[in-house]
């Protein structure tokens, strides 16, 4: 029976060192294979890895706003280290939030203050006045300079610049139920003399027209060019004078009748009123917005986008400059306005401004 125990032991022994044996020779087996394989597909995973990494590199390019040439922000030469401030147009916000953030960053000797007015709204007319009362160290603006503020300017012993940046469209938006295909430029004057005071007049419905507007003395925008007969001239009784755009589109979401007129890139994007297409003629109507146009039940999930290319062409009728006011007396006020003016034309500064939603000069 000893024999016999002493036989399956041994005989137990000498499988378990086999199968061992067998386990530690596969093992070995693989491993040999691996480095095999891995010796002859190196070449191969070093070039994946550099196509991996130049990949890499090509994303970081293509998502950086600049290419690896042209003037950016720290190209600027004469770039005052101090702290200033400024102020002006409300359509100027997503260049203030986006593109000016970008400044301060790459160039953090600079210090923008955004200053709003004492008294009356915010916009091209009261950050000009804040410069000429040396409120404000320059201003932006996206209307043209007025005789007046210059005829001021000269009083105090220097000049005015308008120096352009950028451009964006002025936009007409209505109340969404408001069945009218678009207005001809003359149309549009007239409703806010006074001379046109009802849908029907211009092939809408029988429904009075409620023109909502800023004050001429706080407007951002204007619908009057510089060199029109009617400029100057009083707007109708019916106008009703909203304090910004953020009233007016608000009232104009209940009001049927309504119409507003404001920076393209402050209203296109709305989902509570209609922009109507605009033109020279009435066989000629542009509109603001990409098409097809979204309607405001598709709004939000889908926005309407701005027309770039009708401002850019120039084939939409109504454009507005983005214009950096500079005050022009050799002291520091130019010096930061012509800083300034020069950060927003690098290469770097005219992508920004086109990521803001407007279209560059250059």
């Amino acid at each position: 029976m000893d024999n016999t125990n002493q036989k399956k032991a041994l005989i137990n022994s000498e499988i378990g060192l086999f199968l061992r044996g067998l386990i530690i020779g596969k093992v070995l087996t693989l491993i040999v294979i691996g480095g095999l394989l891995w010796w002859l597909l190196k070449p191969n995973l070093l070039s994946r890895s550099s196509v991996d990494s130049s990949n890499q590199s090509s994303n970081a390019i293509s998502s950086n706003t600049l290419p690896n040439t042209g003037s950016t922000f720290q190209t600027v030469a004469d770039v005052p280290n101090a702290s200033f401030n400024y102020g002006g147009s409300t359509a100027w916000a997503s260049i203030r939030q986006l593109v000016d953030s970008q400044i301060q960053s790459d160039r953090p000797e600079l210090q923008l203050r955004y200053v709003d007015p004492v008294n009356g709204s915010p916009g091209s007319s009261s950050g000009i006045r804040m410069l000429l009362d040396g409120k404000l160290d320059f201003a932006q603006s996206s209307r043209p300079l007025t005789d007046e503020e210059q005829a001021i300017a000269k009083e105090r012993g220097f000049t005015l610049e308008e120096r352009p940046v950028g451009k964006d469209g002025i936009a007409v938006v209505v109340n969404p139920s408001l069945k009218v295909s678009g207005l001809t430029v003359d149309q549009l004057q007239q409703i806010y003399l006074g001379k046109i005071t009802n849908w029907s007049q211009i092939g809408g419905s029988n429904l009075p027209i409620t023109p909502l507007s800023q004050r001429p003395e706080d407007a951002d925008t204007v619908i009057f060019s510089s060199n029109s007969e009617l400029k100057g001239q009083a707007l109708g009784s019916n106008v009703q004078y909203v304090y910004s755009t953020t009233e007016a589109v608000r009232q104009l979401s209940k009001t049927p009748g309504g119409i507003y007129y404001a920076s393209a890139r402050s209203v296109v994007f709305q989902c509570s009123v209609k922009a109507l297409p605009l033109g020279r003629t009435s066989g000629q109507l542009i509109p603001p917005y990409r098409e097809p146009m979204v309607s405001p039940e598709q709004c939000p999930r889908q926005r309407n986008q701005l027309n770039t290319q009708a401002i850019k062409n120039g084939s939409y009728p109504i454009i507005a400059n983005l214009s950096v006011i500079i005050k022009q007396n050799k002291g520091r006020e130019q010096q930061i306005g012509d800083a300034y003016a020069e950060l927003l034309l690098t290469d770097q500064g005219q992508k920004a401004i086109q990521q803001a939603g407007f279209v560059g000069v250059r």
